[in-house]
Parts: C-alpha cells; sequence; structure tokens
C-alpha cells in the first residue's frame, strides 16, 4: 500500500508539472509565435541539439506588443524575420551572409542593411520537424492542448453523468429503465467510433473535440453514479432525511452525492487518461485540432513515417509525451482507488 502511494504522488508531480509547464508554455518555449508555428524550411528535420547562426531582420509589418496575459494565452508574433547563414561579414553599412540553404558546400550569398539587424546562435534541443519548426516548443504546446481536451472532456463527462446516474438510481421504476436503455445502447458503441461519429456531426476543431469526447464518456459515469446510488438510497440516514420532509433534490445534493464522491474521483482520473489517448487517436486520423495547431498525436501523424529512417525521434517524442501522462494518471487513479478503499474499511470497520 505504502510503495503504491508512493507512486501515485509521484504521478501527481508529474501531472502537475506538466500542467505548469502547459499553462506558462509561450513563456518557456524557444518558439513563442502563435502555434510555435515559425517555419525555417531550410532547417527541416534537424537533430537534437543542432545550433545554427540565424541572421534577424525586422519585419516591414512591426507587430504590437502584447500584453503578458495575452502572450501566455496565444503567444507573440515576432518582429524579426529569421534567415539561418553559414557565415557573415560586415561591408560598411551592410552585411554580407553566406545563407544556409540545407547544402553546406553551396551557400546563397547575400546583403542586407545591418541597421537593427542582429546576429544570434539558435539552439534547437529536439530537433526540428519536417517543415524546420521547432520540435520542443510545439511539444510542450501539445501537452495544453491534451490536458485541456482531458480537462473538459471530464468536467462535460461528469456533469451529465453524474446528473443522468443519480436521476436513474434514485427514482428507478421507468425513468430507470428508460435511462438504463440509452446507457447500455451507447456502452455497446466502441469509444473511438462513437467520438468520430460525434465529430463529424459537431465540425473540426478543438472545441468540438471537447463535446465529442465529453459526450461519449459520460456513460460508464452515470453507470457508476446509478449503482452507487442505487445501494445508498434505503440507507437510514437517507430515510432520516425523507422523514424530516427534505425534497428529492436537496437529498440528492446534499446527502446522496457527498457520499458516493470517492469513486467518482477515480472514474474521472480515470476517464482523463482515457480523454487524453481519444484526443490523441482522433488527432492522428485527422479528426482533431487542426493544423497549424500543435497536437501530440498529430506530430505523430506527421512523422511516423520517419520511424524507420533516421529520424525516429520525430515520432518518439510526442509518443513517449502520451505515455507519460496517460500513466502519470493511472497511477493517481491506483492511488485514489486504494484511499478510498481504506477509508470504506475504516468505517466498515
Amino acid at each position: 500500500m505504502f510503495s503504491r502511494n508512493k507512486f501515485a504522488v509521484f504521478g501527481l508531480i508529474v501531472i502537475i508539472f506538466i500542467s505548469i509547464v502547459a499553462l506558462l508554455g509561450y513563456l518557456l518555449m524557444p518558439d513563442s509565435t502563435p502555434m510555435a508555428n515559425n517555419m525555417a524550411v531550410q532547417l527541416s528535420l534537424k537533430k537534437p541539439g543542432s545550433r545554427f547562426m540565424m541572421l534577424k531582420l525586422p519585419n516591414k509589418l512591426i507587430t504590437k506588443n502584447e500584453g503578458l496575459l495575452q502572450k501566455v494565452v496565444s503567444g507573440e508574433p515576432t518582429d524579426y524575420k529569421e534567415i539561418p547563414i553559414n557565415n557573415y561579414k560586415f561591408v560598411k553599412e551592410n552585411i554580407l551572409i553566406d545563407e544556409y540553404v540545407g547544402v553546406e558546400d553551396k551557400p546563397l550569398r547575400k546583403i542586407y542593411n545591418s541597421k537593427n539587424s542582429k546576429i544570434v546562435f539558435k539552439t534547437f534541443w529536439l530537433g526540428t520537424d519536417i517543415y524546420g519548426r521547432d520540435l520542443l516548443s510545439r511539444l510542450i504546446l501539445g501537452a495544453r492542448v491534451s490536458l485541456a481536451v482531458g480537462l473538459m472532456a471530464v468536467i462535460i463527462s461528469m456533469l451529465l453523468g453524474i446528473f443522468i446516474g443519480t436521476i436513474a438510481g434514485y427514482f428507478g421504476g421507468l425513468i430507470d429503465n428508460a435511462l438504463s436503455w440509452v446507457m447500455n445502447i451507447l456502452w455497446a458503441l466502441p469509444a473511438l467510433l462513437l467520438v468520430i461519429a460525434l465529430s463529424f456531426a459537431l465540425g473540426k476543431g478543438l472545441w468540438q473535440i471537447f463535446f465529442a469526447v465529453g459526450l461519449s464518456m459520460w456513460v460508464e459515469v452515470a453507470r457508476l453514479v446509478r449503482g452507487q446510488v442505487m445501494s445508498i438510497k434505503q440507507a437510514e440516514y437517507i430515510e432520516a432525511a425523507r422523514s424530516l420532509g427534505f425534497n428529492n433534490w436537496r437529498i440528492m445534493v446534499n446527502h446522496i452525492i457527498p457520499n458516493i464522491i470517492g469513486p467518482i474521483l477515480v472514474l474521472a482520473s480515470s476517464n482523463f487518461a482515457a480523454a487524453i489517448l481519444l484526443e490523441a487517436g482522433l488527432s492522428f486520423l485527422g479528426f482533431g485540432a487542426q493544423p497549424p495547431m500543435p497536437t501530440w498525436g498529430g506530430m505523430i501523424k506527421e512523422h511516423y513515417g520517419y520511424i524507420v529512417m533516421d529520424a525516429a525521434y520525430l515520432a518518439i517524442f510526442p509518443g513517449l509525451a502520451i505515455m507519460i501522462l496517460v500513466y502519470s494518471f493511472n497511477l493517481v487513479t491506483i492511488g485514489l482507488r486504494d484511499a478510498y478503499d481504506a477509508k470504506q474499511q475504516s468505517i466498515n470497520l
């Protein structure tokens, strides 16, 4: 039990760390442009740790500086255009460069005005993708998408599942039969196929994925809540509440739901992991958030062909991110389940 609790705490620490990194993403990412979509095609498929000399030229259209909150939420357009170079030389008020064009022995010589230009070195810690975008930046921003989908899906499924499950379990009879029939029909459908069908109906996009995944997961919550409510509604304190004249709504909200919160939290943690996997699967199939928004499933889709080539890391890094986050939620689920079981055992004693 103690060992499991340690693993649960470790999983919770990993989740908190990833959540903080995701929330502060644009402040931490090497590429803080919106969607981390700053492309340099000449630098496509560069290895992790690659370092390049860059000439930064001011854009003709200078962007307005955003506030800190706006930058945290959606990034900040860059005021500079970055050109990878091999070498440079100042010639009076101009700068002569050997532009890197992907083949180092065939530089392209160009001359620019040196006013407001900057020479910097840029390191791509996890390499670049097929479009020359920084992989680390897109991986961090992909964590935000996965956590957002998981959170919204859990909230939607919990609200709907708790409401329907409580109504079915408490009132029973015809209401229970009708709601149970609907739940059994939806329960028989594979989750991924149901999400794809809902995605077709709602359309492609991030908000549509929130509802598609959430609406596909409420049945499991409703079944659990229904069973818990049916077992607890005949308890003595519920009968006492009825005898005091409390209405059904007050009994359900104040006396039944708070006493079944343990199993609900366990299922919520499990569903969070399932939602992340569903979102990754949808993005891999092309039904998730649309480009250029980075998602872990979408990154695997773009680069899975490179697994058998010399750039397997392009698909391995997002795959590892999915595995670590889902496994962390599973560890927390096991910890919550053990804690709830221990509490129940102490109550019984």
